[in-house]
């Protein structure tokens, strides 16, 4: 959420930067924000002057009873007892416009930094990096679909049996590979320095709120409604939601954790052949990495993120491309990101497999996670995140990329962890 200091201080610079995110009504809403806390502050004022007021009368009454002045004690009564009836309609007008104005900045979206291009979608993102193994297939090279029946890796119909589609079953070697690559991305944290977590997969609504899922994606999470609490759609939320009002000291940043989680995403309205097999499920598995930072080390950590998922896809031994997306293909809750993608030469695209994003303050405000400076003064931390990384669209450049006559080919990095170098 934008900090009123932000917006009050800086608001031709929120608005030109909402507007680069595509943000409707910007201007007006910025306004809207404006005015209704122009409304609280006043309201405040007034109560705070009735206040005074309220206790200088009072005061009064004492001494009058004393000299015996029963008709001004009385008549001091009553004005205090008018004041706060009126203070009554004053604080139910200045709660209002408090929750309105709340309400208000939960649907404006983070501004993003300058470097972001200007942009609309996808095709305006710019590649900043490209790197990785080429790949040369035999003629009858099969998409990963395919590649799973033949091999009895993965069972999609049984999926669609048990729950629906969109809900895979990982069979033998293919439940095998799953869980060797959690563990390799676990490992490889760890040996970053990030401290391993392991959150619960269902947040409450306040945790939606705290990192910007809610109200932006209600629509795409799963909601359990007796109990009112959402399925996670990235450890992103409970990880992050652990420094929910929390303050903590200088010296503990940058706190680094990683998780291993199920993921749930309701992908509502996707369709089509780029949702074939793993391409995009409800249920998948993703390695996360989360980090809360100061200001001014929050850039420096963005970079070291980007550097270790490189470094992944590098071990892993795909061809990737590192985007910087534009103002209008970013998050809500984003600041700045980049996306990695892998490719896939079966399919003959490109497969996102994680974002890495800087929210600068904008979550650190929804969460109040701050942190105490070497003076003692109380800041809102930064908060950054990044999928490091998530299995579907990796198992499915893997299986297209590394097929031969023989079998499949295991990454050498991977083989540790798997105990086989070849699917068979």
């Amino acid at each position: 959420m934008l900090t009123l200091k932000m917006i009050t201080e800086q608001t031709e610079q929120v608005i030109a930067g909402l507007e680069k995110k595509h943000f409707q009504n910007a201007k007006e809403t910025i306004e809207q924000v404006l005015e209704l806390d122009k409304k609280r502050r006043s309201t405040q004022n007034v109560l705070d002057k009735n206040l005074s007021e309220v206790n200088r009368i009072s005061k009064s009454i004492g001494g009058f009873m004393k000299e015996g002045k029963k008709d001004e004690a009385e008549a001091a009564k009553q004005q205090v007892s008018e004041i706060k009836e009126a203070n009554k309609t004053l604080q139910a007008e200045m709660d209002k416009a408090a929750e309105d104005l709340q309400n208000l900045l939960y649907t404006i979206p983070n501004v993003p930094y300058d470097e972001v291009p200007e942009g609309v979608g996808a095709e305006d993102n710019l590649v900043v990096k490209m790197g990785g193994m080429e790949t040369e297939l035999p003629k009858d090279a099969l998409p990963h679909w395919e590649l799973a029946k033949k091999y009895n890796l993965i069972d999609f119909d049984l999926g669609v049996k048990i729950t629906g589609a969109g809900f895979p079953v990982y069979i033998g070697q293919g439940a095998r590979l799953q869980r060797a690559l959690i563990n390799f991305f676990l490992d490889e944290a760890r040996a970053s320095g990030y401290l391993e977590v392991m959150p619960p997969t269902v947040v409450n609504a306040a945790s939606g709120y705290g990192t910007g899922q809610l109200p932006d994606k209600e629509g795409q999470m799963y909601h359990c409604n007796l109990d009112d609490l959402y399925l996670i759609p990235t450890a992103e939320v409970p990880v992050t939601n652990i420094y929910r009002d929390v303050i903590l000291d200088e010296k503990q940043l940058p706190i680094k954790n990683c998780a291993y989680t199920e993921c749930f995403r309701r992908e509502a309205g996707s369709y089509g052949k780029d949702v074939r097999g793993l391409n995009r499920l409800h249920e998948f598995s993703k390695v996360e990495l989360v980090r809360i930072d100061t200001p001014e080390h929050s850039r420096t950590s963005h970079q070291e993120m980007l550097d270790h998922v490189e470094g992944l896809l590098v071990k892993l031994e795909l061809p990737y491309r590192i985007l910087r997306l534009c103002g209008g293909d970013m998050s809500f809750t984003s600041a700045i990101c980049y996306d990695f993608e892998v490719y896939s030469e079966a399919q003959k695209r490109w497969l996102e497999v994680s974002s890495v994003s800087n929210f600068d303050t904008y979550q650190a405000n929804r969460l109040k996670c701050r942190y105490r400076d070497a003076n003692k003064k109380i800041q809102l931390c930064h908060t950054l995140n990044g999928s490091a990384l998530a299995l579907p669209r990796i198992v499915a450049a893997l299986l297209e990329n590394n097929q031969t006559p023989e079998g499949i080919r295991i990454p050498k990095a991977l083989v540790p962890y798997t105990g086989f170098d070849m699917i068979k």
